[in-house]
């Protein structure tokens, strides 16, 4: 009997994130991309690892100062991971450093370098000057450091540079100092010629003018990273927004995890601001270029240069919603599914607008978790609570670095009259659900959009996303219980159509992985979600894999479990797809079930299934499963933007082999959307509809 309890059948959770994050440094390294694309991946890898350290390091510091050795199931402790993880970013910063080097050496044929205050010329100077005089000086903080003046606090990502200084009328005094660099300036000071010189530059230049009487001896810049986590007890107040608001200025406050320092930073420098912050000498990382990878935003923006980025996309409005047809018609008629972003986000965006102003509307209902600084819904939801409709809003205030828009939105839906509830104690609502009900012909019709995606159309266009959208009363029903266990109180919490965690999905997807392993070699299972942590589920998916059954696991980020381990996952594959659209999609296929084919809101890990509120959804309609297998099997061809997980958790790119054709699913995907885009204008409705349901098989 194979002990599936066995540490060494599972990857460790932060180290299989570390290696998706190199699949993005790696997607920055790729020739065939445009160059201001592979900076765009390089800024992305940057900002993802911020994250992980103001999130996942933190938590780990956290376990470890608390002496708690307990973890997951691959039995490294805190302390362990810790160790692993910093040797791990210390043998990459190499990578990522040769990789910025590289990118910006060939993007100065095409007119964008970055430049240090003395490489540029006398004019460029000149403007330099008057810059610092007119945009820095008046908002740029100098602090002394001395017996009368303390170590300041830094705010998370705070930016500066820290000072020696000798006093000009007394050589024998010497003097430290920082310069902290406010948040409203640009990380680089642009030219206007595609030249960009990093603010600690132009400062280095003018400390005498904001240390009058002091010289510069030496300086270096450095970026702090704290602990960005934040612990809510929602019963020790009444006031749940309140509780929030505090958590946000904690966040601040958080412990320091994380210095970055420039490599002019020498050991009294780094002891300096140590004596003060007390890092540990291994979160401590020297860099020989500017600090802050997230900064190159400001650079991949830059309009003139768009043409240095991957083609733009336009998404499709398809058939049903080509011609503008009035929507509820449509869902009347026949459910919908859209695969985003090939497909517009336009659709959703128009149901609840269209809701909003049709007087046969009585309620809307919706779940918002991140929809964006500028959201057409939540203001199409305000308007429809402004002229009288009932307008039920759970806005989640826990999703992570969006509290603060969402407490935004939450108050001025509050202010238009809108129901807003902030939560279910001890839960996170990451359900996304729209219902909608409406008077026909004297009763009561409802409408539901179901998505795997957030409300957000920004990220619509970047996010690969499902949405499905029906007026079938099994699921409208179901949605109705569902919003009325947000609002009230429920011990039950049951959905009849639908599956709803904490309580139905874990259990409802063990079983249904259990009824593909009693099919033994008939059995096959695709699944695509984010992330694979659950020890239950991959416990599960070795049970199929051992019984014969044939399992493909699409999960772009972090995955536990290992395959290919002889006598227990050899019938496993697993396979991250990394690209131009970030995949964000949960969907899944169970050949031998009634239904076959699920969308959902949660991916397969304990935080989805047991800690938060979370929606599957069985797709009934023929042509929507048919639609999601075939994009399902399309993925799982994927040999240009497919890499495949080892059983040592190392992931290699898959590559066509010799004659095969090169299958990129984004491109494929963009030319089907498209093909069918130019036959609605030209072709008929059946033809139309013929090449909807054939293109993903020929492809």
């Amino acid at each position: 009997m194979i002990n599936l309890k066995n540490p060494n059948l599972y990857l460790n959770r932060e180290l299989s994130w570390l290696q998706f994050n190199t699949r993005v440094l790696k997607q920055a390294q790729d020739e065939s991309l445009p160059l201001l694309e592979r900076l765009k991946f390089l800024a992305i890898y940057g900002t993802n690892l911020d994250e992980f350290y103001m999130i996942r390091v933190a938590g780990l510091k956290k376990l470890f100062a608390a002496g708690i050795i307990v973890s997951g199931a691959d039995r490294l402790t805190p302390l362990q991971q810790l160790r692993e993880i910093r040797n791990y970013l210390h043998q990459e910063q190499q990578v990522v450093e040769h990789c910025r080097s590289e990118i910006f050496k060939k993007l100065e044929p095409h007119g964008i370098s970055v430049k240090t205050y003395d490489e540029v010329n006398n004019q460029d100077k000149h403007k330099l000057n008057q810059y610092f005089n007119e945009n820095i000086y008046p908002v740029i903080i100098p602090i002394a450091i001395d017996a009368t003046h303390p170590f300041p606090h830094l705010n998370n990502l705070s930016f500066g540079l820290i000072v020696k200084l000798r006093d000009m009328d007394n050589e024998n005094i010497e003097r430290f100092g920082i310069i902290r660099v406010p948040r409203v300036l640009n990380r680089f000071v642009e030219l206007g010629n595609g030249t960009y010189v990093p603010i600690e530059s132009v400062v280095e230049k003018h400390v005498d003018e904001l240390f009058p009487g002091y010289e510069l001896i030496k300086y270096a810049p450095f970026r702090v990273t704290r602990n960005a986590d934040i612990a809510i007890e929602e019963e020790e107040a009444d006031d749940f927004m309140e509780i929030l608001e505090e958590g946000l200025k904690l966040r601040r406050k958080g412990e320091m995890v994380r210095l970055e320092v420039g490599s002019n930073a020498d050991d009294e420098i780094i002891n300096f601001f140590n004596r003060h912050a007390h890092i540990y000498k291994d979160d401590i990382y020297r860099y020989h270029t500017f600090l802050n990878l997230s900064s190159l935003w400001q650079i991949v923006s830059n309009k003139n240069f768009a043409h240095l980025l991957a083609p733009a996309f336009q998404p499709k409005n398809l058939p049903p919603f080509e011609n503008n047809e009035d929507i509820f018609s449509i869902l009347e008629k026949q459910d919908v599914l859209m695969y985003h972003p090939y497909q517009s986000f336009d659709p959703v965006v128009n149901l609840i607008q269209y809701a909003a102003k049709d007087p046969d509307v009585v309620s809307i209902k919706m779940t918002l978790y991140r929809s964006g600084t500028k959201s057409p819904i939540v203001k199409s939801l305000m308007d429809a609570s402004e002229s009288g409709k009932q307008v039920t809003v759970m806005v989640e205030l826990k999703a992570r670095f969006d509290e603060e828009n969402n407490l935004i939105w939450a108050k001025a839906l509050e202010k238009s009259g809108a129901h807003v509830i902030y939560g279910i104690q001890g839960f996170k609502v990451h359900a996304k659900a729209a219902l909608i009900t409406r008077r026909k012909n004297g009763k009561l019709k409802q409408y539901a959009h179901l998505g795997t995606g957030n409300y957000n159309p920004s990220t619509a266009k970047i996010y690969t996303d499902m949405s499905y959208m029906t007026s079938k009363d099994t699921i409208t029903n179901d949605l109705t219980r569902f919003f009325h266990f947000l609002t009230g109180f429920s011990k039950k919490g049951k959905l009849n159509e639908l599956y709803m965690s904490p309580s139905q999905i874990k259990p409802k997807l063990l079983s249904l992985i259990h009824n593909e392993t009693r099919q033994g070699k008939n059995g096959h299972i695709i699944a695509k979600i984010n992330s694979l942590v659950d020890d239950d589920v991959i416990r599960a998916l070795y049970k199929a894999s051992i019984a014969g059954v044939k399992v493909e696991l699409i999960v772009r980020g972090i995955c536990c479990l290992k395959p290919g381990i002889k006598d227990v996952s050899e019938n496993i594959r697993v396979v991250s797809i990394l690209g131009k659209y970030l995949e964000h999609a949960r969907t899944f296929y169970f050949k031998n079930d009634a239904s076959k084919v699920y969308i959902s809101s949660a991916d397969w890990m304990p935080r989805n299934l047991v800690r938060r509120i979370e929606l599957l959804t069985a797709i009934k309609d023929e042509d929507a499963k048919k639609k999601i297998i075939q994009i399902l099997k399309l993925q799982c061809s994927d040999n240009a933007l497919a890499h495949e997980l080892q059983s040592d958790g190392s992931y290699i790119k898959i590559k066509p082999k010799e004659g095969q054709k090169i299958i990129n699913n984004h491109k494929l995907l963009e030319d089907y959307v498209n093909r069918i885009a130019k036959a609605t204008k030209k072709e008929t409705s059946t033809y139309v509809q013929q090449l909807v349901n054939r293109l993903f098989i020929e492809s």
